[in-house]
């Protein structure tokens, strides 16, 4: 079975970033007995990797080199941010446990939508966060392997996402 649209596909791999000053680094390794499952043309990756999947079959291996356009983006400075630390308020109290540089906390934007910043800094003008993505601004470099292919399931075509190995939901 190939990769092709409605298909949900289950990959391992090595991802690598470019610092910048020694070159390509280990990041993640996504391992074969724990493969990331997802759906194939519904947004969920990055176009470019998919690219790299395309017609491609279980047991094929890959590789995906992604300048950060292509991945997440620039490193924004106007997503970093200073919050007044009686925001983090619950029930009246700080939350200290909550409030420690590299948390990550799921937020709201201005539109009600879910983002994850990251507490840079704690300091008397407040709780300092950057909500740019981890790997913003970075070129990124995929090398796997192919596990599984299999037909998507309606409710998965539906949800426009996969509910993991064999399409049940993960609770």
């Amino acid at each position: 079975m190939k990769v092709e649209k409605n298909k949900v596909v289950a990959v391992c791999y090595d991802l690598k970033v470019d610092d910048g000053e020694t070159g390509m680094v280990p990041y993640e390794t996504v391992p074969e007995d724990k493969p990331f499952y997802f759906l194939f043309n519904a947004g969920e990756v990055f176009p470019k990797f998919e690219e790299a999947l395309l017609g491609k079959s279980a047991g094929d291996v890959f590789s995906a080199d992604l300048g950060f356009d292509d991945a997440y983006g620039d490193y924004i400075e106007e997503k970093k941010t200073i919050i007044p630390k009686a925001n983090f308020k619950e029930k009246g109290k700080v939350n200290k446990d909550l409030l420690r540089v590299g948390n990550v906390i799921p937020m709201q934007d201005n539109k009600g939508g879910q983002i994850r910043g990251e507490i840079t800094k704690i300091d008397y003008t407040g709780v300092h966060m950057d909500f740019n993505p981890p790997l913003a601004g970075y070129d990124l470099s995929f090398s796997g392997k192919i596990i599984s292919v299999r037909d998507a399931l309606p409710v998965e075509i539906e949800h426009g996402h996969a509910h993991g190995p064999d399409g049940h939901h993960h609770h």
